[in-house]
């Protein structure tokens, strides 16, 4: 097995993540069967980044290869719900108009802020060694720190059932679809 170090950024020095991120985005597009052409206008400074900065609190933490190069990352956030329920993100404007349910479910009982795991990615080569279930359970644990945090979505592309399975072995259910199917979202509680 190959020696992997997980580190959690502390200094708000999230570019290590950059080729990470943008490398999970075109594989999204790759398996994305609902306008795959959206893709196009995503990365790690139009998601990635933005994420960080509007969030209450971010969580990264970088897997990193023998040679020190990053090789996989998690990347989770509290999030207040208002905002990112009236905010419709700049790639997703050109996503049919009318009814559309966005990030959050209409739920009576939806709290003021959640989790979110954004984003989980490991190269291929570092895939199926366990350490998509370390940087899970590292991003679980950190979401217990909050005592006000019980509910944890997460934001799967269409097309990656891959990873809709692999949240659902940690807990998820299925929530709702978020512009028009374009996005799955899956949700936990806990505590």
């Amino acid at each position: 097995m190959a020696t992997v170090t997980l580190e959690v950024v502390n200094d708000g020095n999230i570019e290590p993540c950059r080729h990470l991120c943008n490398e999970l985005m075109a594989y999204q597009q790759s398996k994305a069967k609902l306008l795959p052409e959206i893709f196009d206008q995503m990365n790690f400074d139009t998601r990635m980044v933005l994420s960080y900065k509007q969030a209450i609190a971010s969580h990264v933490v970088v897997a990193r290869d023998k040679n020190n190069v990053p090789v996989g990352y998690v990347f989770s956030t509290i999030e207040n719900v208002f905002y990112k329920d009236s905010h419709i993100p700049e790639w997703a404007s050109s996503i049919s108009s009318g009814e559309i349910l966005g990030f959050y479910p209409k739920w009576d009982n939806l709290p003021a802020k959640t989790g979110c795991v954004n984003n989980l990615y490991l190269r291929k080569a570092y895939q199926r060694m366990g350490l998509g279930k370390k940087l899970m359970d590292m991003s679980m644990e950190w979401f217990s720190t909050f005592s006000d945090i019980n509910l944890v979505f997460v934001y799967i592309s269409n097309g990656n059932d891959s990873a809709i399975n692999f949240y659902k072995k940690y807990g998820f259910s299925n929530s709702h679809e978020v512009f028009g199917g374009f996005i799955h979202a899956l949700y936990k509680r806990f505590k």
